[in-house]
């Protein structure tokens, strides 16, 4: 079994692929340099749930998993106890938390929202926020990695929809549900072959755990490190305990 590795070294290895990936990609820009822009509806990467709270008091965070996310969502047409000043043309939004701190935000807009395609979606954030108008293609998404966060556009039910994430947050995320797996694996993974003992009067071996051994004298056990070898010494398994 290999031992695993400390978080602070898988965190070193995720950052540099992450600042690599950055540096390919044509957006240099970082997330806390970036202005507001109203179609976050004052939402911005970094914020605690006490702020969004403060934003939307009838806001209910989700549980939070083993690996600290939480999520939560609105709909303020059909919640009558948001105030929608801030929310005009806005279907859904959708909020995930790594350790209290806002990481992933979802904005889903419905028909009357002013952009009416992906196009003309990734033509303004791109001009908004000032960054590279040369998104991606990923599945039906569009997508642009900058340093830090990643924005895409998708169409659902006929109305753009836009999501940024924190990439370093979702890194973590993904780091930390690796390590769980490897602990899992780890915690399923054989110990080795178990001992056995065996009867000098009968050529006969037990499981070391047995309660059969009760029936054996002290005088004619014969230890050996598995039943393998148990077996090339000329003894058989016990029938009652096969």
């Amino acid at each position: 079994m290999k031992p695993l590795k400390s978080t602070g070294v898988l965190l070193v290895i995720l950052a540099s692929a992450l600042m690599a990936m950055a540096q390919d990609k044509p957006c240099k820009a970082k997330w806390a340099e970036l202005p507001e822009i109203p179609e976050l509806s004052g939402f911005r990467l970094g914020m605690t749930s006490d702020q969004v709270k403060k934003r939307v008091p009838q806001l209910k965070l989700g549980h939070t998993d083993p690996f600290g996310v939480s999520k939560t969502s609105i709909s303020p047409d059909f919640d009558s106890r948001i105030d929608k000043t801030n929310f005009a043309d806005v279907r859904t939004v959708s909020l995930e938390f790594l350790d209290g701190t806002l990481f992933s935000i979802w904005v889903g807009f419905n028909n009357s929202f002013k952009w009416k395609s992906a196009e003309e979606s990734i033509q303004g954030v791109s001009h908004e926020l000032s960054v590279p108008a040369e998104w991606t293609t990923k599945g039906r998404s569009r997508e642009l990695t900058c340093t830090d966060f990643q924005l895409s556009v998708s169409m659902i039910a006929g109305a753009p929809a836009l999501k940024i994430v924190d990439i370093t947050a979702e890194a973590t995320v993904e780091q930390r549900r690796q390590e769980k797996a490897d602990e899992a694996d780890a915690t399923a993974s054989p110990s080795g072959p178990s001992p056995v003992i065996g009867d000098t009067s009968n050529k006969v071996f037990y499981p070391a755990d047995t309660s059969s051994l009760k029936s054996v004298p002290e005088k004619n056990r014969i230890s050996f490190p598995n039943s393998a070898e148990a077996e090339k010494a000329g003894y058989k398994h016990s029938a009652s305990c096969l």
